[in-house]
């Protein structure tokens, strides 16, 4: 690339003062934000974590390494953070020294293709690692144990446009992807599962339901295990695998002609009571239901809702005793709040950059996304708490506090980072910083 430094004299002006630029203003960063990410990241060992466990898949030959794990595992988890999705985008970042700096290093960091060959020497193993510590994460935000965890199991597309391994077209979303499960609890992250879409969107769910349940128990015996899902999850050995093991459920039931027919006096209710009114109409009550395929009858909360597009009957399957109300509108709904969530990891954070030809790389790729989740969540929930950015998507984080403009100074003796004096909201990066050097 040419590098410029040429000065021009602009034709604006500033009460008769020209106005001139140049490049060479230094050593300076947009990213400066980085730095309440990169405290934090240390604060509660993430990435450290991380990298301690990956290094026994690390089959280079340690004379020549000039890239620790470390350093590449916070090269690209910050730069997802501040907006750097592609690894090309590295091949620019490798010099800036604020990235080199909360990556511990002096000099220049990886370029794209050793990140590349990183990526794709991901194993099965190195991946399974890393999701346990994301579950290991989780366990230590807790001061005391828990008394009820709700744990949301969700699948998604995540449409790809090459050929990569394990891709297939799926039906329902109309285009070729890949057909992630992720697992939340509350806004917290405990699973990004990466999965071929010619599956049923309820495949494996079991078996990281019992891993999860396995683990909490250990850590806290008496704790209440509450599994929510819509009804791609509602498989009766599932359900009869949460009973036998103490783990509540409320999950939805796909409407059938009998569940319809057993429902058909509280939908004439709903909609009397429509016309009656003039506005849409809602009715509660529990049913007893089996399908042919279920072991037993179980109960189920029907919602008879009447506007003036007609007849809309829900059913939701549970082993909880509110009143079913409570329970619909307050439990079942509340699992909506997980689709701004992954919204967030695709969206925000690029979980769907899933473009390479390798399974495990790209499984290795969801998990990287999922580690600067778990950091932004973090950030916001703890850090940022009673801040007008305690609720504010990853988009405004990285916009209004991540973004800022930084000069870096480095000599033999210490790194000096000065941040844009006239950055708007100091006082609360400030207040930030030292919640991070306080605790």
């Amino acid at each position: 690339m040419t590098k410029c430094k040429s000065l021009f004299e602009l034709n604006q002006r500033v009460k008769g003062r020209k106005v001139t630029l140049d490049f060479a203003g230094g050593n300076i960063s947009s990213d400066g934000g980085l730095l309440l990410v990169s405290e934090l990241d240390r604060k509660i060992n993430l990435t450290s974590e991380v990298s301690k466990s990956l290094l026994p898949f690390d089959k280079r030959q340690k004379s020549k390494v000039k890239h620790k794990v470390i350093e590449m595992i916070r090269q690209r988890v910050y730069g997802i953070i501040s907006g750097n999705e592609d690894l090309n985008d590295h091949d620019h970042l490798k010099d800036d020294e604020l990235f080199q700096s909360i990556a511990c290093k002096d000099k220049a960091l990886a370029t794209s293709s050793t990140l590349s060959r990183f990526e794709n020497s991901a194993v099965r193993q190195s991946c399974v690692v890393i999701s346990k510590v994301i579950v290991e994460s989780f366990i230590k935000t807790f001061s005391s144990a828990p008394k009820e965890l709700i744990l949301d199991f969700d699948a998604t597309d995540d449409e790809v446009h090459g050929n990569q391994e394990g891709r297939f077209f799926h039906g329902y979303y109309d285009h070729y992807c890949f057909l992630p499960l992720y697992v939340f609890c509350g806004q917290k992250l405990l699973c990004s599962y990466l999965r071929p879409a010619n599956i049923d969107g309820a495949r494996h769910s079991w078996a990281i339901l019992s891993l999860l349940v396995k683990r909490f128990r250990q850590e806290w015996p008496n704790v209440k295990i509450i599994f929510r899902g819509d009804s791609g999850f509602c498989r009766w050995k599932m359900l009869n695998w949460c009973e036998k093991n103490n783990v509540d459920y409320i999950v939805g039931v796909p409407s059938n002609k009998k569940l319809v027919k057993m429902t058909s006096r509280i939908a004439v209710k709903s909609r009397k009571k429509f016309k009656r009114l003039g506005k849409k109409s809602k009715l509660y009550t529990n049913i007893y239901y089996a399908a042919k395929t279920w072991n037993k009858r179980r109960k189920v909360i029907v919602k008879a809702e009447y506007t003036e597009m007609g007849s809309n009957l829900r059913y939701v399957v549970t082993s909880l005793k509110d009143k079913p109300k409570y329970l619909y509108e307050k439990i079942y709904c509340a699992r909506g709040d997980m689709e701004n969530r992954i919204k967030e990891q695709q969206l925000g954070l690029f979980a769907d950059r899933t473009s390479c030809h390798g399974w495990w790389a790209n499984q290795f790729r969801l998990l990287l996304a999922s580690l600067a989740y778990i950091l932004i969540e973090q950030l916001r929930n703890f850090v940022l708490k009673g801040t007008e950015f305690a609720k504010a998507q990853v988009e405004t984080i990285r916009l209004k506090l991540i973004k800022i403009g930084g000069v870096i100074r480095r000599n033999s003796r210490k790194v000096y980072i000065g941040l844009s004096s006239s950055y708007p909201y100091r006082s609360i990066f400030c207040l930030a910083m030292k919640k991070l050097q306080l605790e």
